[in-house]
């Protein structure tokens, strides 16, 4: 990836997820990145790629810093490492976050099926269910209910985690992530 191409991307994740990805033109873009527009359309081909790559960015990091609290506590039990997702969307958010999750707003705009955009946005929601759906089935939530029971607890996990996710954007409550950590610990026994 060129300069220019690495300086609009991150003028436009910038601008998107401050203002919102209708809200935002590719003459900002172009502006804040210091290029011309013909080099972004150049680069890119049209705002809708530059929404894909910019949702699929900031996919990508979040995989990463998840995946690197889930290997601090590897080997540990699956329940410490739900609650591990927690925390680390609790440093995600701080870092990352202040106007929540960015798939979620990105969806809010973009609700057609037939955009670009809209498999990076459900793509990361299924990850994210599949995810917890495995550490359910670590957990042993089948039990006597089976793969049901895992899928059910997995679903519970997800809900608890994007309405998290929510409440912070909103800001109506103070540390939603630490509170929908000990939900969870209280789910699977206080761990």
């Amino acid at each position: 990836m060129t300069p220019g191409a690495r300086r609009v991307l991150r003028a436009a994740e910038r601008l998107f997820y401050e203002r919102g990805i209708h809200a935002v033109g590719v003459d900002l873009i172009a502006a804040e990145a210091g290029v011309t527009k013909k080099t972004l359309y150049d680069r890119f081909g049209s705002k809708e790629q530059i929404v894909v790559e910019y949702l699929a960015g900031r996919d990508e990091r979040w995989r990463e810093l998840l995946a690197a609290r889930l290997d601090a506590v590897a080997g540990r039990e699956p329940a410490v490492r739900a609650v591990a997702v927690f925390e680390a969307s609790r440093e995600w958010a701080a870092e990352y976050g202040s106007k929540g999750c960015s798939m979620i707003n990105a969806h809010a705009e973009i609700g057609d099926p037939s955009h670009p955009a809209y498999p990076v946005i459900t793509g990361q929601k299924r990850w994210m269910l599949d995810l917890f759906t495995g550490l359910a089935r670590e957990i042993g939530a089948g039990g006597a209910g089976g793969a049901a029971g895992a899928d059910r607890l997995g679903r519970t996990l997800m809900l608890l985690h994007e309405g998290a996710l929510v409440a912070h954007g909103l800001g109506v409550f103070p540390d939603p992530f630490g509170h929908a950590a000990d939900e969870v610990r209280d789910l699977l026994g206080r761990v």
